[in-house]
């Protein structure tokens, strides 16, 4: 065994402090925020972002580091009020409920027995559930600051996904980065929830062949995926670059996601089972731009907007089409969900449905395979720079343990330079598959983030 090997297996994080940190300033009496109908299609599970950063050049140490962080995080708490609330059933609609009272965000800090060159930042599920993230319910924001043998720090950010989406979690750190450098914020929050049904509610049926009222006991039985390896990868610009150059052969405007996703598509198709004739992909759309005629009205809004975009091929179709025709596919798959009449119809939907637990019937894993994918290109990686330099690495994962779909996360990679990195929860045929081409390069702590 080499020595990297061991010490990786060697890798232990000891908590060190506990804090409960309030927002400070002048705050809204304690009052009730009611979910809207998309947070309670969004429903509620843990969301992790981890960040990595050098030692800092600036002469902070872990103690100074850590001080700084919960000072600058009381004053963000004092724009973002929500986030240091409770989140409780309500007794009468038996629906979940955000109660603003300033109870508080836990911090927690710890110290790790590894450099970060160390660390094996390809293997996710080496080192999140009990090293990097440690969840306790009771509050709905959760830090933790991680210290490293070099001098270097990781921040693990855990969010309740009834506070809000990607949109909402980004807009929050950047506010978070620009206080704790002593700027001014460049976002006023909107904490309205103001997106009602229409009266009556209607919506196509299509939206019945998406979304399902569910039970909690069929979330927890649902079968066994064996989706479990979660992993992070490293995407050069240039292959990104070729991938939508060979996705726009047609003379069609194909983003780069949408060519992405045909790469991903036609490479599963090879990794299921033969008795399947047809597999699916799922996108996760924000609907901000979409929802209202003005497209930045919505721009700093916080909670839940986001709706699914499913489409599905047979795999005749995939094995036999080029990346420029599964592109299309993917195109069109999108197209029908990226407007107005289409989120309308999801919250009258969710209105037609309450109470109740509700979920896109993929996530089921009952209707063959499927990979949802997630961009999340607008999402901050360089900038966070909470005052100690800009990070090395930031990505996105999730401790939830059973789930019917693969998922896979693109964001921009700190490097700036066009690349991505992508966090992926898949099933090891499909890991295999991704691997053997030279696109998906394992994230390596030497090579990609010059540790």
């Amino acid at each position: 065994m080499d020595i990297q090997a061991s010490t990786r297996e060697n890798f232990q994080v000891k908590f060190t402090s506990k804090y409960v940190v309030k927002a400070i300033g002048p705050l809204p009496e304690p009052h009730v925020l009611t979910l809207s109908n998309l947070d309670l299609l969004s429903g509620r599970f843990p969301v992790q972002y981890l960040y990595f950063y050098r030692r800092s050049q600036l002469d902070k140490n872990y103690p100074r580091i850590l001080e700084s962080l919960k000072l600058s995080l009381a004053k963000t708490l004092n724009f973002y009020y929500p986030f240091a609330g409770r989140i409780v059933q309500n007794p009468q609609t038996n629906e979940p409920e955000i109660i603003c009272d300033n109870n508080g965000a836990l911090v927690l800090g710890a110290e790790a027995n590894v450099p970060l060159k160390n660390l094996d930042f390809y293997n996710l599920n080496e080192f999140l559930k009990g090293k990097l993230v440690c969840i306790q319910p009771d509050f709905p924001l959760q830090i933790q600051v991680t210290s490293y043998t070099c001098g270097g720090v990781s921040i693990t950010f855990t969010f309740d996904h009834a506070l809000g989406d990607a949109s909402s979690f980004g807009k929050f750190l950047v506010c978070w980065s620009e206080l704790a450098q002593q700027k001014s914020i460049t976002c006023t929050p909107d904490h309205r929830r103001n997106l009602r049904p229409r009266f009556p509610p209607t919506y196509s049926p299509y939206l019945d062949q998406t979304f399902v009222k569910c039970t909690m006991e069929e979330i927890l039985n649902m079968p066994p995926m064996n989706i479990s390896l979660k992993r992070l990868y490293h995407i050069d610009a240039s292959n990104i670059t070729k991938l939508q150059q060979e996705a726009r052969l047609n003379g069609k405007n194909i983003t780069k996601i949408e060519a992405f996703s045909a790469y991903i598509w036609k490479i599963m198709v090879n990794c299921i089972d033969e008795k399947h004739g047809k597999c699916k992909m799922g996108w996760l759309i924000d609907g901000r731009r979409r929802i209202v005629s003005d497209q930045n009205a919505m721009s700093n809004y916080i909670g839940n907007v986001l709706s699914l975009a499913v489409g599905e091929a047979s795999v005749t179709e995939l094995k036999q089409g080029s990346i420029s025709e599964i592109a299309n596919r993917v195109h069109e798959s999108i197209t029908q969900v990226t407007n107005e009449d289409h989120f309308l119809d999801v919250i009258d939907w969710v209105e037609c449905h309450r109470p109740g637990l509700m979920l896109s019937r993929i996530f089921f894993g009952r209707e063959g395979p499927t990979v949802v994918v997630s961009s999340g290109r607008r999402f901050p990686v360089a900038e966070l720079d909470f005052g100690f330099g800009n990070p090395v690495l930031g990505a996105v994962s999730s401790t939830v343990e059973r789930v019917g779909v693969g998922y896979i996360n693109q964001r921009a990679s700190a490097k700036s330079d066009g690349s991505w990195t992508v966090s992926a929860i898949l099933w090891p045929e499909l890991v295999t598959a991704l691997e053997s081409d030279s696109i998906f390069q394992p994230m390596s702590a030497t090579r990609h983030l010059l540790l």
